[in-house]
């Protein structure tokens, strides 16, 4: 039985394997990698993407590199492409066409129909001389000397640096189109990066726990506030502009701290000029407040009228932090 030693081993093998291939990429690439993104740039159409067998599979992966940073993008299988798929393709779509050998049969099939529909065609290849590269407006190397695995077989090597091939295009595209945090955010709304770019205070607000009490309130009835709306805080308003805050740390001092509160209300005890936000700000802006004042609620306000409670909580399960 092959002990652990000798694992870690061939999984160092194979690891330093591919990153010297990849490495190597950098001596490949010449002006037709600068005239094919400078082509995919300045497209009016989409940018289609095609292979066969694992290079179909790194194709997938390119399309969503693709389309999350600003490059409309689609997939478009080899085989089905001869068997139909065709139709999808515009007359100003650029395509991409992936083969490490790119000699496949499919390929040998498949190269003259795109050519025939005057769509501008871009090899991502291993080999240089093969009918693929020939028939190609630019041709991206993808030479690898040998695959990772021990017989050389197993596509390893080759399918990574097609990967990484695909990256530095999209990459390149991002930095041409001098694309954004907030222009990422775009096309990843439901991700971490998405919420802390695009969702706002006035988006969290629960409008049904609302607490709100005047500042001639009753302690008793300022306590069951605070425990019905179960945010922690109300919020002291008068004619709906806000004038305080009652925590429930202050409940707990004033008890601490008389043996009566029959005599008190609400504004006995509230903390004047509490800390505010605008429902339209940012909640990214809102856990900074809560952060460098270590508190976990914010009175959220539109100009000067009270809109509710935000708690910090409610902002660490969304994820966005």
């Amino acid at each position: 039985m092959i002990s652990k030693e000798n694992i870690l081993a061939i999984a160092k093998k194979t690891i330093l394997s591919e990153s010297e291939a990849i490495t190597k990429l950098t001596d490949l690439l010449d002006d037709n990698f600068s005239d094919a993104t400078q082509a995919i740039y300045n497209s009016k159409g989409r940018l289609i993407v095609t292979g066969i067998g694992k290079s179909a599979i790194i194709a997938q992966k390119m399309v969503a590199t693709f389309n999350s940073t600003g490059t409309p993008s689609m997939f478009l299988h080899a085989s089905e492409a001869i068997h139909g798929d065709l139709g999808m393709i515009q007359n100003d779509d650029i395509i991409i066409c992936i083969s490490k050998s790119g000699n496949s049969p499919e390929i040998k099939i498949l190269v003259p129909l795109l050519k025939r529909f005057g769509n501008t065609l871009i090899a991502i290849t291993g080999n240089t001389t093969s009918f693929l590269a020939k028939g190609s407006d630019f041709v991206l190397n993808t030479t690898v000397e040998k695959e990772a695995d021990p017989i050389n077989l197993a596509p390893t090597n080759s399918t990574t640096a097609q990967l990484v091939m695909g990256d530095a295009i999209a990459i390149c595209l991002m930095e041409i189109r001098g694309f954004k945090p907030e222009d990422f955010a775009k096309y990843h709304p439901g991700g971490a990066l998405g919420k802390k770019l695009l969702l706002r205070v006035q988006d969290m607000l629960e409008h049904t726990l609302k607490p709100m009490v005047s500042a001639d309130t009753s302690i008793k009835k300022v306590i069951f506030e605070i425990s019905e709306k179960r945010l922690g805080v109300t919020a002291v308003v008068d004619q709906e502009k806000v004038i305080g805050i009652i925590t429930d740390g202050d409940i707990r001092r004033m008890l601490n701290e008389r043996d009566s509160f029959t005599d008190l209300t609400a504004k006995d005890i509230m903390t004047k000029n509490p800390k505010l936000i605008q429902s339209t700000a940012m909640v990214v802006d809102a856990f900074n407040i809560l952060e460098d004042f270590s508190i976990t609620q914010l009175v959220v306000v539109d100009g000067e009228e009270y809109k509710g409670v935000l708690h910090l909580h409610d902002i660490l399960k969304e994820g966005i932090l």
